[in-house]
């Protein structure tokens, strides 16, 4: 199965290469160190960064990266406020900001599908989200993708929190269900799921992405940077475009270059980070690599109005812009 999607995955790549430019913003061969909030530690899921910093895909846009892990940088906060021009970010977050004034715009889409599942032990049988009423679900927390994709989850099915009972467990997902604490957990699909199965742990698994399109991770600016430097914008989503391309053709070669980025990752079970990888590939395709569906991004909007995480329906077309897409 896996092999027949890596040789899908390699069609759509070389069909997609003749899509972007090999243009670059970089005439003056001056080279600008650009810090990057990513929003996690390092990972095989980065590997399409690391491709296109190997490969010289941001050096060829004058753009040098510093990758960010730190959990406590706030980056969409520092892109609204302008003191970085980008951070690796959710939809989610850009419209809360934007709620709150902060002029953030998404100018990248990375993630073409939310990636969180809600995952569960098989004797529990749930098949669709309608079967989670009643079940206790262990999540992070209230807050983040993982609360966003469960309370997307539940209400396909015309349910709310109120219809379950939800434990905060922190980041803990695997850990607590390994350890039998938690019969259902909230994780990422790319993550939590197959790190279970390599454990000779088999779960059950629904996906947000079966249930709603909702906008993912991407790259996020600001209007002040998109006004004032927009080749700089352009540039950007060039080279990830090009990484992307490039993870999704030779993914083996990905997994090569990442073990440059990622310590001890030439340490873990290859076979796992591969599947992590191949997984996360899935919710990168795209006809257009980069594009973001204005449809999710009114779908999310109403998912925050219902949560009450914003108060008024926002102008979803000013949150992003799909004019820097390769």
């Amino acid at each position: 199965m896996f092999k027949k999607l890596i040789y899908l995955m390699l069609g759509l790549a070389i069909s997609l290469s003749a899509c972007i430019s090999s243009g670059s913003a970089n005439d003056t061969n001056v080279i600008r160190k650009i810090q990057l909030p990513m929003g996690y530690i390092p990972n095989i899921q980065y590997a399409p960064f690391y491709v296109a910093v190997e490969k010289g895909y941001f050096a060829k846009e004058g753009i040098e990266i510093e990758f960010d892990y730190s959990f406590e940088t706030d980056g969409v906060s520092l892109v609204g406020a302008g003191e970085l021009p980008f951070a690796v970010a959710s939809g989610e977050q850009v419209l809360l900001a934007r709620a709150q004034g902060l002029p953030v715009v998404y100018t990248f889409a990375w993630y073409q599908q939310f990636p969180i599942s809600v995952i569960s032990e098989p004797e529990l049988n749930i098949q669709k989200p309608s079967d989670l009423s009643g079940q206790t679900i262990g999540l992070p927390g209230l807050f983040g993708a993982n609360y966003i994709g469960l309370q997307a989850i539940l209400f396909s099915a015309g349910l709310t929190l109120a219809d379950v009972e939800v434990d905060a467990i922190g980041f803990t997902q695997v850990e607590a269900m390994s350890s039998g604490q938690e019969n259902i957990i909230v994780g990422y699909a790319a993550n939590e799921p197959i790190i279970l199965n390599s454990k000779a742990h088999p779960v059950n698994e629904l996906r947000v992405a079966d249930t709603m399109q909702l906008t993912a991770n991407g790259i996020v600016s600001s209007e002040m940077t998109i006004k004032d430097d927009p080749e700089l914008v352009r540039g950007m989503a060039r080279a990830l475009a090009h990484g992307i391309e490039d993870t999704i053709a030779n993914p083996e070669e990905a997994y090569t270059i990442s073990t440059k980025f990622v310590d001890g990752l030439d340490q873990m079970d290859k076979t796992v980070q591969m599947m992590v990888l191949t997984t996360s590939i899935e919710f990168w395709q795209a006809e257009r690599i980069g594009f973001s569906d204005p449809q999710s991004w009114q779908n999310m909007n109403d998912l925050l109005l219902k949560m009450d995480l914003i108060k008024t329906t926002l102008d979803v077309n000013r949150a992003f812009t799909n004019e820097f897409v390769p």
